[in-house]
């Protein structure tokens, strides 16, 4: 094939890419920034539901840790991209098990904590993906795949663990709906592997890493923003007392 059909024919890939995917991750804005307040329903549902936010925690806990080192062994930017679901998540249901009976303050500073922490790894992220720009790098396909599948399986798992609850009440929902979406987030990270083998380009990682860290950068924001006003709200509330 001549080479400017070759470049026309990668460009259009790209722009492909772009399109569908920029499509997906404004379908995942929407996606659990902030953990609603915990209520676990009639006392007998209570351990249940606890058991299983417990091990979906522990989940998204090993899974943000597995992302983020293969990632970086990978080359892979996506992959630590889609780690930052596994943190937001984990972040979400530590704060509802651990500080939802605290006073605001304590519940609004971890909200905080959880806002900076994603900030900061997302343009850690975005910083990761200038560096694969310059340096020309090319992921390591087989691993993308094979983590994103163990990604996958370790969201269908959560899934599992929380379909019964599904029906229960806006925290457990927001849970099931947290995990039904990271599904999605894997699903995103495959194509990414699929298109790094295709094209024997990294673009198809670093669009989807730009995309996903670009939103949870917002995310982070948002959460910021909301738990500053917390806090002021609880000195005012303090001071006129």
């Amino acid at each position: 094939m001549p080479k400017g059909r070759h470049g026309l024919r990668r460009r259009l890939i790209d722009a492909l890419w772009l399109h569908r995917l920029g499509a997906y991750m404004s379908y995942m804005a929407d996606c659990c920034c902030s953990p609603p307040p915990l209520n676990l329903g009639p006392p007998k549902q209570t351990a249940a539901r606890r058991r299983a936010l417990w091990a979906v925690l522990a989940i998204n806990a090993a899974m943000f840790a597995v992302e983020v080192a293969a990632g970086v062994a990978a080359g892979s930017a996506s992959l630590q991209a889609d780690a930052l679901d596994f943190l937001g998540d984990a972040a979400n249901y530590g704060i509802s098990l651990l500080v939802v009976g605290m006073a605001l303050r304590y519940r609004a500073s971890a909200a905080l904590v959880k806002g900076a922490t994603m900030g900061v790894f997302g343009l850690w992220v975005i910083g990761t993906v200038i560096w694969h720009v310059w340096a020309g790098t090319l992921p390591n396909a087989l691993t993308m795949g094979a983590v994103g599948v163990t990604a996958l399986l370790a969201n269908v798992a959560s899934f599992g663990l929380l379909w019964a609850h599904r029906h229960g009440d806006a925290n457990m929902r927001s849970a099931w709906i947290c995990t039904r979406n990271d599904v999605l987030g894997n699903l995103a990270v495959l194509l990414a592997a699929a298109g790094v083998f295709g094209t024997g380009t990294g673009w198809p990682d670093l669009i989807v890493a730009v995309i996903m860290a670009l939103l949870a950068i917002q995310g982070a924001t948002v959460v910021v923003r909301h738990s500053l006003g917390e806090l002021r709200s609880g000195s005012l509330l303090q001071a006129s007392i």
